[in-house]
């Protein structure tokens, strides 16, 4: 075995040790719990554009769009843009190194805000990003962004938009099975579902009824996608815990 391959062994080895350690899930519990009562996901940018997630989810998507190399990324809910602009300067990346050509990545919102547009559309990664506005699940926009994911060759997906289970559930079947055989669907705030009852006083969402609840109900019906908990095991602080999806057939 190389030294490499021992690291990464060794890598391995502890990931898979994180689920069994119960203290250490407690902690995790906890740090979840307080950060997203004061809204710690807010606080940071990514090239600029606030980007409202969590930075070890981050790291968990470069790692996944380093390992698939996508040449197209889908996402609903655009929000401040900061999403968007982390996938395009991803797939830019990927050009740089000869992995991929003509990267593109598309967002869906129901209402993409003036101010956010203006700002997207005026930063250097703009050129790669598409936006459409509209409901994500709405008929006509299905089957537009299923015309535009035909100039994709390696698709990914990302569902960050309405949270409650009947709009993800919704969505899942709508784009899910765009992504490519090896890609990732990744839905983000499935951690609603872990969280105490009544935790989003001002949203349609709560216990019960939420992406993960969504996720669930929508893998009883479909084997192409198996959940990846080595991610959540790995980066341990995630918002999308049952969240990354891979496709495998």
């Amino acid at each position: 075995m190389s030294e490499i391959e021992k690291f990464n062994q060794e890598c391995k080895e502890r990931v898979a040790s994180h689920a069994k350690n119960d203290r250490l899930q407690e902690s995790v519990k906890n740090f979840s719990n307080e950060t997203l009562r004061v809204g710690y996901s807010y606080n940071f940018n990514w090239l600029g554009r606030p980007i409202i997630q969590y930075p070890q989810d981050m790291i968990a998507l470069q790692e996944i769009i380093w390992e698939v190399k996508p040449d197209m990324i889908i996402e609903t809910g655009i929000a401040h843009g900061g999403s968007l602009i982390f996938s395009a300067s991803m797939l830019t990346l990927l050009e740089a190194c000869g992995e991929i050509e003509n990267g593109k990545v598309l967002g869906i919102d129901i209402d993409i805000r003036e101010h956010n547009k203006k700002a997207i559309e005026a930063h250097p990664m703009s050129k790669k990003i598409t936006m459409f506005q509209g409901s994500s699940i709405d008929e006509e926009m299905i089957a537009r962004v299923h015309e535009f994911a035909k100039k994709g060759k390696k698709i990914m997906v990302i569902l960050d938009s309405n949270h409650t289970h009947e709009h993800v559930l919704a969505e899942l079947r709508a784009y899910a099975h765009l992504t490519s055989v090896g890609s990732y669907c990744c839905v983000y705030d499935t951690i609603v579902e872990d969280m105490p009852e009544g935790s989003f006083p001002d949203r349609p969402w709560d216990k019960g009824d939420n992406p993960k609840t969504a996720v669930w109900e929508y893998l009883k019906n479909c084997d192409d996608f198996v959940i990846d908990k080595d991610i959540e095991n790995k980066i341990l602080i995630t918002v999308a815990p049952d969240g990354y999806l891979k496709r495998v057939k």
